[in-house]
C-alpha cells in the first residue's frame, strides 16, 4: 500500500493527513485494495453501499441504467478520486448506480461505518475524515450541477459546445484532452452518439474545432 501514498495524500478525503499516519488510518478503516480488470465492475447496481472507494490505479467510470437498459455515464474518477461515499453517507441500503473499470485498475475500499463513527480507539484524525468527507461532497453537488447545466441545453450541438467551453476553460487553453471516449461522451451528455459524431464533424468542416480521439482544440 505504501506505493499508492503519494496518490492517497491528494484525495480530498485525506486532507491535512501526514502520509506517515496513512498506514494506521487505513487499517482503522478495514482497507482493503482490490485489482479489477477492464469491463468488469468495481460495484452493481442493488450491491450492499457498505463501502467508500478511492482509485488507486487506473480509470473508472460510474453508470446508471434505466428500465429498458439504457445508459448514462455519471462521472468517470482518475486516481486519487473517491465514489460511492454520497450513498453510504445516504444510509442506502443497495447501490444505485453501478461502477466499471474503464482500464486495469485497482481501488481502495473502505468500511463506511469506519469512516464515519469513531473507533474505540479515539483515532485523532476522525474529525479530520468527516470534515474532509462533507468537503468532498460539496464538491461534487457542484460538479452535478455543472453537468445538469450541459443536458439543459437543447440541442446536441449546445450541450457539447457548452462542455467543450468548460474544458478549455478549466485547462486554461484551446487545447485540452477529455476524460472520455466518444460513447462515454455522448453517455455522459445524455445524447445519441451517432448524433454527437455528426455534430462534430460538422464542426470540424466549418473549422470551429479540431479533433483526434479525445483531443480537442477550439478554433
Amino acid at each position: 500500500m505504501e506505493k499508492y501514498f503519494e496518490i492517497l495524500s491528494q484525495c480530498p478525503l485525506f486532507s491535512g493527513i501526514e502520509q506517515c499516519d496513512l498506514n494506521t488510518m487505513i487499517e482503522c478503516l478495514n482497507g482493503k485494495a482490490i485489482k479489477i480488470r477492464k469491463g468488469n465492475p468495481v460495484f452493481l447496481e442493488g450491491d450492499p453501499a457498505r463501502f467508500v472507494g478511492i482509485v488507486l490505479l487506473g480509470t473508472v467510470q460510474i453508470v446508471r441504467e434505466d428500465y429498458y437498459g439504457n445508459r448514462s455515464v455519471i462521472t468517470v474518477l482518475q486516481p486519487g478520486e473517491l465514489f460511492a461515499e454520497v450513498f453510504s453517507c445516504a444510509g442506502l441500503e443497495a447501490m444505485p448506480v453501478s461502477v466499471i473499470a474503464l482500464t486495469d485498475s485497482e481501488v481502495l475500499l473502505l468500511d463506511c461505518r469506519r469512516v464515519f463513527t469513531s473507533c474505540t480507539n479515539s483515532c485523532h484524525f476522525h474529525s479530520l475524515l468527516i470534515k474532509n468527507l462533507l468537503q468532498g461532497m460539496a464538491q461534487k453537488n457542484l460538479t452535478l450541477t455543472q453537468k445538469i447545466r450541459y443536458m439543459s441545453q437543447k440541442t446536441t450541438k449546445e450541450k457539447l459546445m457548452a462542455y467543450l467551453l468548460d474544458q478549455a476553460k478549466q485547462h486554461e487553453s484551446r487545447e485540452f484532452v477529455i476524460p472520455h471516449d466518444r460513447q462515454s461522451l455522448a453517455d455522459y451528455l445524455g445524447v445519441e452518439r451517432s448524433a454527437m459524431s455528426a455534430e462534430i464533424s460538422k464542426l470540424k468542416k466549418l473549422g470551429q474545432i479540431d479533433t483526434r480521439g479525445s483531443w480537442f482544440c477550439l478554433k
